[in-house]
């Protein structure tokens, strides 16, 4: 008996078992409905200094987002395909190897306001909001929203597709103008600040080489499954995109807080509108 690979698949239980089911997930994770809407983002119960956790994820390849192995400084098959990609001098080759590349999500612990007794939802969105959100920590006027004692409100309007024109809905957000506490109620107090989701356990993992099927049959849905090389292209820099194509993330976090088989370029194609707008209508 191999008792290494017992323990793996032991451990793969267990984090499986730890993880929400798919129904749980829908009520864990939250988006804005069209019209207005209140919240609060709420001190985060895994990382005091910091509500915001950014994940990578890989959009349009499955029938749902695929969470990037990146996320616990593990090899991630699609991305060493990007990398192999950008290899070549091929023009087409170098734009699919952008598009594979892992996006960023935000996702922030909150409650909606008059849904308090629901519990804590997490927020997620791309990088327009989350420079807004913060852009408002730095404000002297806004400064920390997350306190518990002198925190304030999100008011939320989200348009509709329709109105947009895009195809996607439009959230905007601004801070009220009166501080607040988050609860004056203890019990609930601390049920919002303990009994949180952790974002890296909301999301199912997929193995290596299901993801090595998954680009397979993705780049060649009319073939039989062949070989995809993901070996480490050369010093393997734990799968984070290359500057230049998430100029975002050359920005800081100033959260401080001190309280709680076809062409390649069909393959490109299809992906520029899908990535147009980084805030768009996501399943989450």
């Amino acid at each position: 008996m191999d008792i290494n690979s017992i323990k793996a698949k032991l451990s793969a239980l267990q984090t499986q078992q730890s993880r929400p089911s798919g129904e749980a997930r829908k009520n864990v994770l939250w988006k804005p409905a069209v019209g207005k809407q209140t919240i609060r983002i709420v001190p985060s119960a895994y990382n005091k200094s910091n509500p915001f956790s950014e994940l990578y994820f890989h959009y349009g390849i499955d029938k749902n987002p695929i969470i990037s192995p990146t996320n616990w400084n593990e090899k991630d098959p699609i991305v060493e395909f990007a990398k192999q990609l950008r290899t070549s001098k091929d023009k087409e080759s170098w734009r699919l190897a952008r598009k594979l590349d892992p996006k960023m999500r935000v996702f922030v612990p909150i409650i909606v306001r008059g849904e308090e007794a629901d519990g804590v939802k997490l927020w997620g969105f791309g990088k327009e909001i989350y420079m807004e959100l913060l852009s408002m920590v730095e404000d002297e006027d806004i400064g920390d929203y997350t306190d518990i004692i002198s925190g304030r409100d999100l008011n939320l309007t989200t348009v509709g597709a329709d109105t947009t024109g895009t195809g996607f809905n439009k959230t905007t957000v601004r801070a009220r103008t009166k501080e607040s506490t988050l609860t004056d109620d203890d019990t609930l107090l601390q049920t919002i600040l303990n009994d949180q989701p952790e974002p890296l356990k909301v999301f199912s993992r997929m193995s290596f080489d299901d993801m090595k099927s998954v680009l397979q049959k993705w780049l060649a849905p009319d073939e039989e499954e062949g070989v995809i090389s993901s070996e480490p292209a050369s010093n393997f820099d734990d799968a984070k995109p290359a500057k230049e194509e998430l100029p975002w993330k050359k920005s800081e976090n100033p959260f401080t807080l001190e309280t709680q088989g076809k062409k390649v370029e069909s393959k490109a194609d299809k992906f520029d509108s899908l990535f147009n707008d980084d805030d768009n209508d996501l399943p989450f």
